[in-house]
């Protein structure tokens, strides 16, 4: 298998998190590639977005739960949960983190564009949904031991608020920011974290 990912992208290290978890990692080749602009990722997903797997027979499959959802049928252990209510809360979560991600990708983007162009419109609605999705996790309680789905996608995106300074989200957050202190130590974390390569 083949994953064409950046080393930056929270969605690409939700994806790398979850298959190291699984002991799936050393089945699946890395590939740089660059969002909207690499025709490469065009060719296999239609949004031109990343990450992007393209499974052993060649099929691509793409947008991060869906990736997520694939290689988690590979192999046990099993990091969506089957049956509810663990699943509802697992996805639940993930949705949650991946519209942070959303969000702070907007927020980044918009710090990029130059000084006069800023919307400071859209800086309030996305900062709003990151601090609302942020309180959301302090009072959740993630699991340090049993790292799932939901954990997997909060943990890669709050590495990616720190990577990026989109804001200082362990200020008022004790729980969420003893919990992400605690499983950042994860062999999948460390292996995954962007700033260590």
């Amino acid at each position: 298998m083949r994953l064409l990912y950046s080393a930056l992208s929270p969605f690409a290290r939700k994806v790398r998190v979850l298959a190291l978890e699984k002991g799936l990692a050393e089945r699946i080749g890395l590939e740089p590639a660059a969002p909207y602009q690499d025709e490469v990722v065009r060719a296999l997903n239609p949004l031109n977005k990343i990450p992007t797997l393209v499974t052993d027979g060649g099929e691509a499959v793409y947008d991060s739960a869906v990736i997520c959802d694939y290689l988690d049928g590979l192999a046990e252990p099993r990091l969506i949960p089957a049956s509810q209510p663990e699943r509802h809360r697992a996805l639940k979560l993930e949705a949650a983190a991946d519209g942070l991600g959303d969000a702070a990708l907007l927020v980044v983007r918009e710090r990029m564009r130059p000084g006069g162009e800023h919307r400071q419109d859209v800086f309030d609605r996305q900062l709003k949904a990151i601090e609302a999705a942020l309180d959301l996790f302090e009072g959740a309680g993630l699991s340090v031991e049993r790292f799932a789905i939901g954990e997997i996608a909060v943990a890669a995106q709050l590495g990616y608020l720190d990577a990026r300074k989109v804001v200082d989200w362990r200020t008022g957050r004790p729980v969420l920011a003893a919990w992400f202190e605690a499983v950042s130590k994860r062999g999948s974390m460390i292996a995954s974290d962007p700033s260590a390569g």
